[in-house]
């Protein structure tokens, strides 16, 4: 088995090589670095399992960092532990709405250690359990991966995304404004047409046999079939 590749993200150099020497003792590679652009320039240039993520870094935060992650469908699914001095539960709320866990400063290595094993052991069981099935469609999401009818489709991070959102809840209508909501995040620069537009591109790769799945309420928004 390879073995799993982290990167630590803290401008404070006492807490990388602390980290650093506990990870490395557990088994991991272990990159560092004190910056969040070269974090990015990193993950974009080599492949990495886990993030242990600052949040107060100089120049791009560490909540920069993550969201630019998130909004990145190659990099959507790198678990993100967040560690920082920061401790109040806003800050906590916030942070682990970008991040898989959170991690206040002072901490024991230990826990870290502990924190970063069960956030990759649920990332593995999502990567094998975490399969949609919904008709003649086949939805792997840890690999975000589709089949209709037993054969792959490409469909673009919108598309995914918009098909992910309707068949988790098949009968339930969701609204335009929603679907935007959902797909990119509370008021990002898009109007409720392009879902329109994505829609019929989604229904289309789905072909004859399931593009019907995907239904239109009229004034409203739309559904998964029910019982395709």
């Amino acid at each position: 088995m390879d073995t799993l590749r982290i990167l630590v993200v803290d401008d404070e150099e006492d807490i990388v090589e602390l980290v650093r020497y506990n990870l490395i003792a557990e088994g991991y590679r272990v990159s560092c670095t004190g910056s969040g652009e070269d974090a990015i320039r990193l993950i974009r240039s080599e492949p990495f399992d886990l993030l242990v993520l600052d949040i107060m870094l100089p120049g791009i935060s560490g909540v920069k960092v993550a969201e630019r992650l998130r909004s990145d469908p190659k990099f959507l699914n790198i678990p993100i532990i967040m560690l920082t001095a920061k401790s109040e539960e806003p800050d906590i709320v916030s942070g682990l709405g970008l991040a898989d866990d959170y991690v206040t400063k002072p901490f024991s290595p230990k826990i870290l250690c502990a924190r970063i094993s069960a956030v990759l052991r649920r990332k593995s069981e999502s990567s094998e359990k975490d399969i949609l099935r919904r008709g003649d469609i086949s939805i792997d999401i840890g690999r975000r991966r589709i089949e209709v009818c037993g054969e792959p489709v490409e469909l673009s991070f919108s598309e995914f995304q918009i098909l992910m959102i309707l068949s988790k809840r098949p009968g339930w209508v969701f609204t335009r404004s929603q679907i935007v909501d959902a797909v990119r995040g509370d008021n990002y620069p898009v109007t409720e047409r392009s879902v329109d537009v994505q829609i019929v591109g989604l229904r289309k790769k789905l072909g004859p046999s399931c593009g019907h799945y995907i239904e239109t309420v009229r004034s409203v928004g739309y559904r998964f079939k029910e019982y395709p």
